[in-house]
């Protein structure tokens, strides 16, 4: 059993690292090959650090790379994050940062196709993808993704939604700056970022999981430890086998399934996970407040 949940641990942070480096990769070829030959921007703070290099090369002729910028503009931004989203998922996100920055410098700056359309459409992909699978996984490319997971996790709001709205200061500026035409394609853009995050990172979505498992002490203990939702433990017996077997049942809210999954398996890597779309909760279903002073009073009662 310990080996199999050590196994599993490797594979979890294997996994993560090859996120990273693929998050990095796409939004650097999304930048260098597609959004900045044709002068459309990027969200959040990718999308700032190309106005700031742009403007800053425009108007007096200093020369200071998009991921230069990426990384000093994160800072700041790293220390909300390690505020309200924890230590893990801070640090994550600002390998993912350095991962980008580097791809970024290292990457040449090649006109792939002219068409300011298809480098709109094909740039804002790349940048959904690597924000929606960073954030499926616990973590994000950092910037203004950390700022809209706070506000996502405190509002109900859809990440997706929040993007956007963070980003209409990059397409004004897009506008005043270098040409309405720019801000248009640069809505496009975005659009289809945000639209990719959502696909992929659904944490304003619910499921209910059904858990069986022949140790529901352990299991459960496990996942309290992990995520902070009710459960209610069922009876129940196995058809082919007729033995006795422990179901658990509890909803969640999509971006907790990783968590859950990581929970159930370290202490019973025989169980089995049954998850179905929830369209509707209604009764107490426990924000991000409450689960903080649920945990502060579990720490106090230990």
């Amino acid at each position: 059993m310990g080996n199999i949940t050590e196994a599993y641990r490797k594979n979890e942070a294997i996994k993560k690292g090859v996120i990273i480096i693929l998050a990095g990769l796409a939004i650097a070829v999304g930048l260098n090959m597609f959004l900045i030959p044709a002068d459309v921007f990027s969200v959040g703070v990718t999308g700032i650090s190309q106005l700031i290099s742009g403007v800053l090369t425009n108007l007096f002729n200093i020369n200071i790379g998009t991921g230069v910028w990426i990384f000093i503009l994160n800072i700041p931004i790293a220390i909300l994050g390690w505020i309200k989203l924890g230590r893990s998922a801070t640090i994550l996100s600002l390998l993912t940062v350095v991962a980008v920055s580097v791809m970024t410098i290292l990457i040449p700056v090649v006109e792939v196709t002219d068409n300011p359309l298809m480098n709109a459409i094909v740039g804002g992909v790349l940048s959904g993808l690597a924000i929606g699978l960073t954030m499926k996984y616990g973590f994000s490319t950092g910037g203004m993704d950390i700022v809209s997971l706070v506000l996502s996790k405190t509002t109900g709001r859809t990440v997706g939604s929040l993007m956007f709205i963070i980003n209409l200061f990059i397409i004004s500026a897009a506008g005043f700056l270098f040409s309405w035409e720019s801000a248009l394609y640069t809505i496009i853009s975005i659009f289809c970022t945000t639209q990719v995050v959502d696909k992929i990172h659904t944490s304003h979505q619910k499921v209910t999981a059904f858990i069986m498992t022949n140790k529901p002490e352990e299991v459960i203990s496990s996942v309290q430890q992990s995520i902070v939702r009710g459960m209610t433990l069922l009876p129940g017996t196995g058809v082919f086998s007729r033995k006795e077997v422990a179901v658990i049942m509890m909803v969640v809210t999509r971006y907790e399934l990783y968590d859950l999954e990581m929970a159930v398996y370290n202490a019973d890597d025989k169980s089995f996970i049954n998850i179905i779309p929830t369209q509707t909760v209604y009764g107490q279903f426990w924000s991000e407040d409450d689960q903080k002073k649920i945990r502060a009073s579990r720490l106090e009662g230990l």
